[in-house]
């Protein structure tokens, strides 16, 4: 029809619109004005009304004709204008004669549906009735109601299935996390994340409950664990990964999430079973370091390349994670050492891509002395091979002798902590060096350290054996065992006055000779009097006297001709681990004054709350340090005249240049 009338639109109708006269429009319009007067007006709360209640069928399960339902509704917006500007479309009849309507009648009807549901079901169906409720209000939107309707509509129904229940549902997310059910807690999460604040709570159960079972997986295993670095990471790595899928796949690794897993593993990794026994926090580092040497360590029962790699980053997870960082600095960096010396590092690839992987997390500074460690051993490898040819000999006087020479201040090597008179079978290879090293580099000084060297000697008394045994062992055993060339038994007096090892020093050489039943011990007190003792369990029970005398063991029996005698003593172990937090307590006295000089002299004045809080700041990637210890420091440095109190002001100190 409008299309017939178009000449009359587009003159007289036209002429007439521009000279304002109201009441004019064009045929089209002028139908819907008579169709919403007429006929839309009276009946529209029963049209209302009706389409409300195919909607509601609808959601009953029944099936209706949403073709009819999307025509109808079109209709509300077809007739929406404004009379004094027609050519305007608007929402007005929409909004106000059905989307009032149709919203109150949603919130009516999933009020008492989800009142009912909830109260005879489990809250892990309910939640799946609200996905499915919130899929179908979305497919409605799509099938037959205006798009400008679904913010208000998704609003509504979240506010009422969701936000009215949202206690309830709080309370059921520890049960799912006890029973580990991951589809149930990924629904929760994308529900509740829909509400405002909905996860807030959840953070903080997630981040107990984390650490609850962090703390129980180490209680379980603490004996063991405190003993076994691989037992001790792997129950770590086990909740890790365990809750770390958790976080990525049901709550698709939001942040809030992240955090909670953050501080929970932060926390009973740092404070569990096994630093509470050691009474330090500072034995997880250390247990982490010990396992990254079992790894990178030659030994028969190490796993492949590719699975060392894999199991190096997962120690890197834990690691990320530590307080006391400067702690896993040095007994890394002494375990290092020592396989570089002795030469057990199983590859140099798998060493520097643990050293990579400590450089992305902690940054340069921490790798450096590790990386100049590498370093000197090449420049060592180079030195030694010059002195061989400068000799001209592969061997001097019947010894095949080489030596590392090691930077001072790049290896974590204390200078030995007894004297030793080295054996004259060895005498002349070192004055031969000392002499060559002193012609190569004038100025520099050699200090010799036998704690760490280690020799081969071949047996020619066993009488039971035709070839003879090689003992792989230490220089203080080699000095030892060299002076039975000359006599077939001695006292600890004696040896001590051929070697002069101190008596700790030398009672833990020949306990470990007499374990390995290289000597054979006598004249010694029984601590105990338990019968039926094995003879390693024998020689940790006596105490060597002055007088205890030692005779070589001539009936000396072993499978392999190669016997490693330089064996472990627990109590030598356990001294040197305690020696090393030592050390470590004494490295962050220094880190702690050098960073309290640092402050203040950019400062010149700072209150003492102010000073305390950058120094923990300024330190806090390497170790927490205490606020007694930062006070100490303070007196110390105040003593030195670093820093003086400021007269009249409270807690104010002053840079004194």
């Amino acid at each position: 029809i409008n299309n017939i009338f178009s000449y009359l639109n587009r003159h007289w109708i036209k002429r007439e619109a521009d000279d304002g006269k109201k009441e004019v429009f064009e045929v089209i319009t002028l139908s819907l004005v008579i169709c919403r007067q007429h006929l839309f007006s009276p009946l529209k709360t029963r049209l209302t009304n009706a389409l409300l209640a195919l909607i509601e069928k609808e959601r009953n399960g029944e099936q209706i004709d949403t073709s009819l339902v999307k025509g109808v509704v079109g209709g509300y917006v077809s007739l929406g204008f404004d009379k004094d500007k027609p050519k305007d479309h608007t929402l007005e009849v929409y909004k106000q004669d059905f989307e009032n309507h149709f919203l109150s009648a949603t919130e009516v009807y999933y009020t008492a549906e989800s009142s009912q549901f909830i109260a005879v079901n489990s809250v892990s169906d309910y939640m799946k009735k609200v996905v499915l409720r919130l899929e179908e209000e979305s497919k409605r939107i799509t099938d037959y109601i205006d798009p400008s309707t679904e913010t208000e509509l998704v609003s509504k129904c979240e506010r009422v299935l969701i936000d009215k229940h949202r206690d309830t549902i709080w309370a059921e997310f520890k049960n799912l996390l006890e029973d580990d059910k991951i589809d149930d807690l990924g629904r929760m999460f994308f529900l509740l994340n829909r509400i405002d604040r909905g996860l807030e709570p959840l953070k903080e159960i997630l981040e107990k409950h984390v650490q609850d079972k962090g703390l129980e997986a180490v209680q379980s295993v603490a004996k063991v664990a405190a003993l076994n670095p691989k037992i001790y990471v792997e129950t770590i790595l086990k909740v890790y990964k365990k809750y770390n899928e958790l976080v990525s796949t049901a709550f698709r690794s939001q942040a809030g999430f992240v955090a909670s897993l953050d501080k929970a593993c932060r926390r009973f990794i740092n404070d569990n079973a096994v630093t509470k026994a050691a009474k330090s926090s500072s034995k997880s580092p250390e247990l982490l370091a010990k396992y990254c040497d079992i790894l990178l360590k030659k030994s028969p029962k190490n796993p492949e390349e590719q699975e060392i790699i894999r199991i190096l980053n997962d120690i890197m997870l834990v690691f990320k994670y530590i307080e006391d960082r400067d702690v896993f600095q040095t007994f890394y960096s002494k375990l290092l050492a020592k396989r570089l010396i002795h030469s057990t590092s199983s590859q140099e690839f798998l060493e520097a891509h643990m050293i990579s992987k400590l450089k992305e997390i902690s940054g340069f500074e921490y790798t450096s002395k590790l990386v100049r460690m590498f370093n000197d051993m090449s420049t060592s490898k180079d030195l030694l091979d010059r002195f061989k040819s400068n000799m001209g000999i592969k061997d001097i006087n019947g010894v095949d002798f080489s030596v590392l020479v090691l930077a001072t201040g790049s290896w974590p090597l204390q200078p030995p902590s007894t004297n030793f008179s080295t054996p004259k079978e060895l005498q002349q290879c070192e004055q031969a060096f000392s002499k060559f090293y002193s012609a190569e580099h004038s100025g520099r000084k050699l200090n010799w350290l036998p704690q760490f060297s280690k020799g081969e000697l071949k047996t020619r008394y066993i009488t039971s054996n035709r070839t003879p045994y090689t003992f792989q062992c230490s220089t203080y055993q080699m000095g030892v065992l060299l002076q039975f060339n000359d006599e077939e038994s001695l006292t600890m007096e004696q040896i001590q006055i051929a070697t002069q090892l101190t008596d700790s020093a030398l009672k833990m050489t020949l306990l470990a000779l007499a374990k390995t039943q290289v000597l054979l011990m006598s004249g010694a007190e029984q601590k105990t009097t338990k019968s039926e003792k094995e003879k390693e369990e024998e020689v940790d029970d006596k105490e060597i006297l002055k007088t205890t005398l030692f005779t070589l063991n001539t009936k000396f029996k072993s499978k392999r001709m190669r016997v490693q005698i330089n064996i472990p003593i627990r109590s030598a172990q356990q001294n040197e681990s305690s020696n090393t937090h030592k050390l470590v307590e004494e490295d962050r006295k220094l880190q702690i004054q050098a960073a309290v000089v640092r402050i203040m002299k950019m400062r010149k004045t700072l209150k003492h709350g102010n000073l305390m809080s950058e120094v923990i700041l300024q330190l806090q990637n390497r170790f927490k340090p205490k606020i007694n210890i930062i006070k100490k420091c303070i007196d110390i440095l105040i003593e030195k005249e670093y820093l003086e109190r400021v007269e009249g002001q409270k807690d104010m100190y002053s840079y004194m240049a």
